[in-house]
């Protein structure tokens, strides 16, 4: 029987650029956590799916040596002020700690020496300064400063990555003696692999206005404000997905542990059988498109009492440059195997505070290196990059932790929302503001 009330009119469609009722978040990691709460700031209902029994992904946490570590991120770029921003909004202000200013030194040739003082990833402001002749050499300095002075601005200009800049104007023997060890400490990855707008934005722009790269980092430098390049959270970087799940809870997401998609399409996952409709946001790499590509690197961490280390003979650590004569063994730099050191309680006061005098130190190696035995080779190398004695009995505590570093990709699927570090680039400052972005585009506004 019909019904006596016939509509009218037919119901208006949406708008194409109107939110939508409800966002599957795919992957609770710090991307998917921060794409589910700007949805939810902007009354979205969001269900966040993790396959895991945490959420956080890498920035996360162990215990070592009765310390409570970061084992992932330790620190955060202060560029653009987008992780303070979050921090702050997050009720974190007061805990934003600036490193000590002890600096940090490279490993070259087994040598140790300061880096560069004005730089950009490794890339100096002045090529023929002393501390730069120091590591690469006159012959690599002259190189560096005579092909970027004589070449046009247009020279380069059009790379794709920071090592293809740095090659064409300043050669060889700078990339790999200074941008690969800086370049590679902090993102994990060569200067080759490294999109060169994500990791250095404004450098290809200040290389077309000043006319050579060199000039370009000084005027970088120069309008950077003053302090430290980087920042940290007292008691750990994980604070930031403790507070973020805070406020899912708060704002009503629906957060489920354990629930891996079997299933990813525009408008639907499935999970554990369940079809769930709605918009879809994948922070999960490799689950759509290409799959998972990186690289695996581990991470070795010693708690040690080495009364030697309270003078921080080597600053807040030591970058270590590549051995050409050591790719058959997995060495580094002579004898060196570590890429990298980080001397945690010489760089953040808020750790040494909480150590008793015991001293933390990181060390990060190529995940495809053959290593025995880890925690020997990590005192070993420790020891040599620190230019200090660290016997065996002075190790209190180790740990191993292994990441995969997701490549960055150009994979997308229509309908389908992609934020992580595969698309946002490396860095929890890259990462947080892209997936920002992302969530301002499905709320219908500006992404910035």
């Amino acid at each position: 029987m019909a019904s006596e009330v016939e509509p009218t009119e037919e119901p208006a469609a949406p708008h194409p650029d109107a939110a939508p009722t409800r966002v599957i978040v795919v992957g609770g990691g710090i991307a998917g956590l921060v794409m589910a709460r700007e949805l939810a700031l902007g009354n979205v209902r969001v269900i966040l799916l993790e396959a895991s029994d945490r959420l956080g992904g890498t920035v996360t946490h162990h215990s070592v040596g009765g310390i409570l570590l970061d084992a992932g991120a330790e620190s955060f770029a202060n560029r653009g002020g987008t992780v303070a921003a979050l921090a702050t909004d997050l009720g974190l202000a007061s805990e934003i700690e600036q490193p000590r200013p002890a600096g940090a030194w490279l490993w070259a040739a087994g040598i140790a020496r300061p880096l560069p003082a004005t730089s950009v990833l490794g890339i100096p402001a002045s090529p023929l300064a002393q501390d730069v002749i120091d590591v690469i050499g006159m012959r690599g300095a002259l190189r560096a400063f005579l092909g970027d002075a004589l070449l046009p601005a247009t020279v380069g200009a059009k790379e794709a990555t920071l090592g293809g800049l740095v090659r064409r104007r300043m050669g060889t023997r700078l990339l790999e003696g200074l941008v690969t060890p800086v370049a590679g400490g902090v993102h994990s990855l060569h200067p080759d692999s490294l999109d060169l707008d994500r990791v250095a934005p404004g450098l290809r722009t200040a290389l077309q206005r000043e006319g050579s790269l060199a000039r370009a980092v000084g005027s970088l430098r120069a309008a950077a404000p003053a302090g430290s390049a980087v920042s940290g959270i007292r008691g750990g970087i994980h604070r930031l997905v403790d507070e973020l799940a805070a406020d899912l809870e708060r704002f009503g997401v629906d957060v489920r542990l354990g629930a891996r998609a079997t299933r990813i399409e525009p408008g639907s996952v499935t999970v554990d059988g369940e079809v769930l409709e709605g918009s879809v946001v994948v922070a999960a790499p490799g689950l759509v498109g290409n799959p998972l590509e990186g690289r695996r690197v581990v991470l070795a961490t010693l708690v040690v009492d080495v009364p030697a280390l309270d003078a921080a003979p080597r600053g807040s650590g030591v970058l270590v440059a590549a051995d050409p004569n050591g790719a058959s063994n997995g060495t580094v730099s002579s004898g060196v195997r570590a890429r990298a050191l980080t001397h945690a309680t010489a760089k953040w006061h808020w750790l040494a505070e909480r150590t008793g005098g015991a001293h933390v130190l990181r060390l990060s190696y190529d995940g495809d290196a053959d290593i025995p035995d880890l925690a020997d080779q990590a005192r070993a190398d420790a020891a040599a990059l620190l230019g200090t004695d660290i016997p065996p009995s002075a190790v209190r505590d180790f740990a191993r932790v292994e990441w995969i570093r997701a490549a960055p990709s150009a994979a997308a699927v229509d309908g389908i929302t992609m934020v992580g570090e595969a698309v946002a680039g490396t860095g929890l400052a890259s990462i947080i503001g892209h997936a920002q972005a992302q969530a301002a585009v499905l709320l219908g506004g500006d992404p910035g």
